[in-house]
Protein backbone atom coordinates (compact mmCIF):
# COMPACT_ATOMS: atom_id res chain seq x y z
CA UNK A 1 0.00 0.00 0.00
CA UNK A 2 1.10 3.63 -1.32
CA UNK A 3 0.00 6.61 -1.18
CA UNK A 4 -0.17 9.02 -4.07
CA UNK A 5 -1.40 12.86 -4.09
CA UNK A 6 -3.47 11.59 -0.88
CA UNK A 7 -5.41 9.06 -2.81
CA UNK A 8 -4.50 5.06 -1.52
CA UNK A 9 -3.68 3.13 -4.10
CA UNK A 10 -4.13 -0.72 -4.36
CA UNK A 11 -2.21 -2.57 -7.05
CA UNK A 12 -2.96 -6.17 -7.69
CA UNK A 13 -2.50 -8.56 -10.48
CA UNK A 14 -5.04 -10.78 -11.62
CA UNK A 15 -4.11 -13.29 -14.66
CA UNK A 16 -3.32 -10.92 -17.22
CA UNK A 17 -5.33 -8.08 -16.44
CA UNK A 18 -3.45 -5.41 -13.62
CA UNK A 19 -6.37 -3.92 -11.32
CA UNK A 20 -5.91 -0.03 -9.63
CA UNK A 21 -8.20 0.58 -7.28
CA UNK A 22 -8.37 4.22 -5.73
CA UNK A 23 -10.65 5.97 -2.79
CA UNK A 24 -10.88 9.53 -3.05
CA UNK A 25 -13.30 10.59 0.27
CA UNK A 26 -14.27 7.41 0.81
CA UNK A 27 -16.80 7.20 -1.87
CA UNK A 28 -14.98 6.56 -5.46
CA UNK A 29 -13.63 3.94 -6.54
CA UNK A 30 -11.29 3.17 -9.78
CA UNK A 31 -10.19 0.59 -11.33
CA UNK A 32 -7.33 0.44 -14.30
CA UNK A 33 -8.45 -2.58 -16.61
CA UNK A 34 -5.56 -1.48 -18.64
CA UNK A 35 -4.28 0.44 -22.08
CA UNK A 36 -5.30 3.59 -20.61
CA UNK A 37 -8.74 2.31 -19.78
CA UNK A 38 -10.21 2.86 -16.50
CA UNK A 39 -13.72 2.02 -14.99
CA UNK A 40 -15.03 4.62 -12.45
CA UNK A 41 -17.79 4.03 -9.43
CA UNK A 42 -19.52 5.78 -7.01
CA UNK A 43 -20.32 4.59 -3.49
CA UNK A 44 -24.20 4.00 -2.56
CA UNK A 45 -24.90 4.63 1.13
CA UNK A 46 -27.53 2.25 2.14
CA UNK A 47 -30.70 3.96 3.09
CA UNK A 48 -34.79 4.39 2.67
CA UNK A 49 -36.84 5.41 0.02
CA UNK A 50 -39.99 5.29 -2.19
CA UNK A 51 -40.12 3.05 -4.90
CA UNK A 52 -42.55 3.33 -8.02
CA UNK A 53 -44.77 6.44 -8.82
CA UNK A 54 -47.73 8.03 -6.92
CA UNK A 55 -50.39 8.32 -8.81
CA UNK A 56 -50.39 11.96 -9.99
CA UNK A 57 -47.21 11.41 -11.76
CA UNK A 58 -47.72 12.30 -15.53
CA UNK A 59 -47.31 9.11 -17.73
CA UNK A 60 -46.89 6.83 -14.59
CA UNK A 61 -48.15 2.88 -15.49
CA UNK A 62 -50.39 0.95 -13.29
CA UNK A 63 -47.59 -1.41 -12.74
CA UNK A 64 -45.43 1.40 -10.35
CA UNK A 65 -47.29 1.08 -7.03
CA UNK A 66 -45.33 3.44 -4.77
CA UNK A 67 -44.30 1.61 -1.74
CA UNK A 68 -41.20 1.91 0.55
CA UNK A 69 -38.01 0.41 0.48
CA UNK A 70 -34.90 -0.32 2.75
CA UNK A 71 -31.32 -0.93 1.52
CA UNK A 72 -29.24 -2.18 4.40
CA UNK A 73 -26.58 -2.22 2.56
CA UNK A 74 -23.93 0.23 0.76
CA UNK A 75 -23.07 -0.76 -2.74
CA UNK A 76 -21.12 1.19 -5.54
CA UNK A 77 -22.37 2.00 -8.97
CA UNK A 78 -21.13 2.54 -11.76
CA UNK A 79 -20.54 6.43 -12.85
CA UNK A 80 -20.79 5.82 -16.35
CA UNK A 81 -22.35 3.71 -18.49
CA UNK A 82 -20.08 0.80 -19.59
CA UNK A 83 -17.97 2.23 -22.84
CA UNK A 84 -17.15 0.11 -25.87
CA UNK A 85 -13.78 0.56 -24.88
CA UNK A 86 -14.34 -1.38 -21.51
CA UNK A 87 -16.21 -3.72 -23.33
CA UNK A 88 -13.75 -4.83 -25.78
CA UNK A 89 -11.08 -5.10 -22.85
CA UNK A 90 -12.97 -7.87 -21.46
CA UNK A 91 -14.89 -9.25 -24.19
CA UNK A 92 -12.50 -9.06 -27.31
CA UNK A 93 -15.20 -7.56 -29.38
CA UNK A 94 -17.44 -4.18 -29.94
CA UNK A 95 -21.02 -5.39 -30.83
CA UNK A 96 -22.10 -1.82 -31.04
CA UNK A 97 -23.41 -0.62 -34.38
CA UNK A 98 -22.29 3.24 -33.74
CA UNK A 99 -18.83 2.53 -32.97
CA UNK A 100 -16.86 4.94 -30.46
CA UNK A 101 -14.76 4.04 -27.40
CA UNK A 102 -16.47 6.53 -25.23
CA UNK A 103 -19.93 5.93 -25.96
CA UNK A 104 -22.06 3.31 -24.47
CA UNK A 105 -21.53 -0.14 -25.63
CA UNK A 106 -24.80 -1.33 -27.08
CA UNK A 107 -26.65 -4.32 -28.64
CA UNK A 108 -25.94 -6.51 -25.80
CA UNK A 109 -28.57 -9.22 -23.83
CA UNK A 110 -28.98 -9.28 -20.67
CA UNK A 111 -26.85 -12.58 -21.41
CA UNK A 112 -24.11 -11.15 -22.45
CA UNK A 113 -23.58 -8.90 -19.67
CA UNK A 114 -23.89 -11.91 -17.73
CA UNK A 115 -21.14 -13.11 -19.29
CA UNK A 116 -18.95 -9.69 -19.36
CA UNK A 117 -19.30 -9.47 -15.63
CA UNK A 118 -17.95 -13.43 -15.34
CA UNK A 119 -14.75 -12.47 -17.24
CA UNK A 120 -14.59 -9.09 -15.41
CA UNK A 121 -14.30 -11.09 -12.08
CA UNK A 122 -12.37 -14.01 -13.52
CA UNK A 123 -9.53 -11.32 -14.21
CA UNK A 124 -9.67 -8.82 -11.39
CA UNK A 125 -10.86 -10.92 -8.59
CA UNK A 126 -13.69 -8.51 -7.73
CA UNK A 127 -17.58 -8.35 -6.83
CA UNK A 128 -19.17 -6.84 -9.83
CA UNK A 129 -22.65 -7.86 -11.07
CA UNK A 130 -25.51 -6.16 -12.57
CA UNK A 131 -27.52 -3.36 -10.14
CA UNK A 132 -30.86 -4.67 -8.65
CA UNK A 133 -34.18 -3.01 -10.00
CA UNK A 134 -34.15 -1.54 -6.52
CA UNK A 135 -30.77 -0.37 -6.32
CA UNK A 136 -30.80 0.99 -9.77
CA UNK A 137 -34.00 3.30 -8.87
CA UNK A 138 -32.80 4.33 -5.58
CA UNK A 139 -29.67 5.61 -7.24
CA UNK A 140 -31.01 7.43 -10.06
CA UNK A 141 -33.70 9.03 -7.63
CA UNK A 142 -30.76 10.21 -5.37
CA UNK A 143 -32.87 11.68 -2.80
CA UNK A 144 -35.24 12.73 -5.28
CA UNK A 145 -38.77 12.23 -5.01
CA UNK A 146 -40.37 13.75 -8.76
CA UNK A 147 -40.37 12.09 -11.66
CA UNK A 148 -36.92 12.50 -12.73
CA UNK A 149 -33.78 13.02 -10.67
CA UNK A 150 -32.92 16.99 -11.66
CA UNK A 151 -36.83 17.35 -11.33
CA UNK A 152 -40.63 16.77 -12.14
CA UNK A 153 -39.15 17.35 -15.83
CA UNK A 154 -36.03 17.40 -18.08
CA UNK A 155 -35.24 19.29 -21.49
CA UNK A 156 -33.37 17.82 -24.49
CA UNK A 157 -30.64 20.23 -22.72
CA UNK A 158 -30.59 18.33 -19.71
CA UNK A 159 -30.73 14.59 -21.09
CA UNK A 160 -30.75 12.68 -24.80
CA UNK A 161 -33.87 11.76 -25.68
CA UNK A 162 -36.13 11.71 -28.69
CA UNK A 163 -36.97 15.43 -28.22
CA UNK A 164 -32.88 16.14 -28.03
CA UNK A 165 -32.68 14.87 -31.73
CA UNK A 166 -29.43 13.60 -31.69
CA UNK A 167 -31.19 9.99 -32.86
CA UNK A 168 -27.48 8.27 -31.33
CA UNK A 169 -25.79 7.58 -28.16
CA UNK A 170 -23.92 10.37 -27.12
CA UNK A 171 -20.41 9.92 -24.93
CA UNK A 172 -20.83 8.87 -21.46
CA UNK A 173 -21.00 12.07 -19.20
CA UNK A 174 -21.99 14.73 -21.52
CA UNK A 175 -24.87 15.97 -18.87
CA UNK A 176 -24.92 17.17 -15.70
CA UNK A 177 -24.74 14.53 -12.96
CA UNK A 178 -27.65 13.53 -10.35
CA UNK A 179 -26.70 14.14 -6.91
CA UNK A 180 -25.28 10.92 -6.16
CA UNK A 181 -22.76 11.94 -8.69
CA UNK A 182 -24.09 9.84 -11.54
CA UNK A 183 -24.10 10.21 -14.89
CA UNK A 184 -26.53 9.35 -17.69
CA UNK A 185 -29.21 7.54 -14.91
CA UNK A 186 -32.09 9.31 -17.78
CA UNK A 187 -31.49 8.57 -21.25
CA UNK A 188 -28.91 7.79 -23.37
CA UNK A 189 -29.18 4.01 -23.51
CA UNK A 190 -31.18 1.80 -21.72
CA UNK A 191 -29.61 -0.53 -18.96
CA UNK A 192 -30.04 -4.29 -18.02
CA UNK A 193 -30.79 -5.16 -14.24
CA UNK A 194 -30.40 -8.00 -12.37
CA UNK A 195 -34.32 -8.98 -11.29
CA UNK A 196 -36.86 -10.64 -13.67
CA UNK A 197 -40.00 -8.53 -14.20
CA UNK A 198 -42.51 -8.31 -12.28
CA UNK A 199 -45.71 -6.87 -10.00
CA UNK A 200 -44.88 -4.66 -6.98
CA UNK A 201 -46.23 -4.88 -3.69
CA UNK A 202 -47.79 -1.96 -1.62
CA UNK A 203 -46.14 -3.10 1.58
CA UNK A 204 -42.82 -1.80 3.04
CA UNK A 205 -40.14 -4.23 1.99
CA UNK A 206 -36.26 -4.75 2.54
CA UNK A 207 -33.58 -5.46 0.04
CA UNK A 208 -35.61 -6.99 -2.35
CA UNK A 209 -34.51 -9.04 -5.38
CA UNK A 210 -37.55 -9.20 -7.45
CA UNK A 211 -39.45 -12.32 -8.33
CA UNK A 212 -37.26 -15.60 -8.50
CA UNK A 213 -38.47 -16.33 -11.83
CA UNK A 214 -40.36 -14.79 -14.87
CA UNK A 215 -40.04 -14.32 -18.47
CA UNK A 216 -38.60 -10.64 -18.92
CA UNK A 217 -35.52 -8.97 -17.36
CA UNK A 218 -35.16 -5.28 -16.17
CA UNK A 219 -33.96 -2.75 -18.21
CA UNK A 220 -33.69 1.05 -16.88
CA UNK A 221 -33.41 4.42 -18.28
CA UNK A 222 -35.40 4.73 -21.69
CA UNK A 223 -32.87 5.83 -24.15
CA UNK A 224 -31.93 8.31 -27.15
CA UNK A 225 -34.89 7.24 -29.42
CA UNK A 226 -38.14 7.27 -26.89
CA UNK A 227 -39.75 10.14 -25.58
CA UNK A 228 -39.08 11.26 -21.55
CA UNK A 229 -41.57 9.27 -20.11
CA UNK A 230 -39.68 6.30 -20.38
CA UNK A 231 -37.00 7.75 -18.61
CA UNK A 232 -38.52 8.27 -15.45
CA UNK A 233 -36.84 7.34 -12.49
CA UNK A 234 -40.09 4.46 -12.01
CA UNK A 235 -39.83 3.63 -15.53
CA UNK A 236 -39.08 -0.14 -16.02
CA UNK A 237 -39.14 -1.92 -19.69
CA UNK A 238 -41.84 -4.17 -20.04
CA UNK A 239 -40.44 -6.78 -22.89
CA UNK A 240 -36.79 -7.29 -22.51
CA UNK A 241 -36.33 -11.39 -22.58
CA UNK A 242 -32.72 -11.96 -21.89
CA UNK A 243 -31.70 -12.90 -24.82
CA UNK A 244 -32.90 -9.75 -26.20
CA UNK A 245 -30.18 -6.88 -28.05
CA UNK A 246 -30.93 -3.81 -29.44
CA UNK A 247 -28.57 -0.62 -30.37
CA UNK A 248 -30.44 1.28 -27.33
CA UNK A 249 -29.66 -1.47 -24.63
CA UNK A 250 -26.19 -1.32 -22.14
CA UNK A 251 -25.41 -1.86 -18.95
CA UNK A 252 -23.94 -0.02 -16.30
CA UNK A 253 -22.35 -2.50 -13.19
CA UNK A 254 -22.81 -2.22 -9.90
CA UNK A 255 -20.20 -3.82 -7.37
CA UNK A 256 -20.76 -5.07 -4.04
CA UNK A 257 -19.02 -3.18 -1.24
Amino acid sequence: MKRILGIAIVLCMVSALPVVVGCSSGKDLVVVLGKDVNLEMVLISAGKFKMGSPVSEKDRRDSETQHEVTLTKSFYLGKYEITQDQWEIVMSNNPSEIKGVKLPVTNISWEDCKEFIKKLNAKTGGKYRLPTSTEWEYACRAGSTTAYSLGATITPFDVNFSRSKIDKPVIVGSYKPNAFGLYDMHGNVWEWCEDWLGDYSSQTVTDPKGPATGKFRVSRGGSYELLESFARSANRSRDSLPTSRGHAVGIRLAKTN
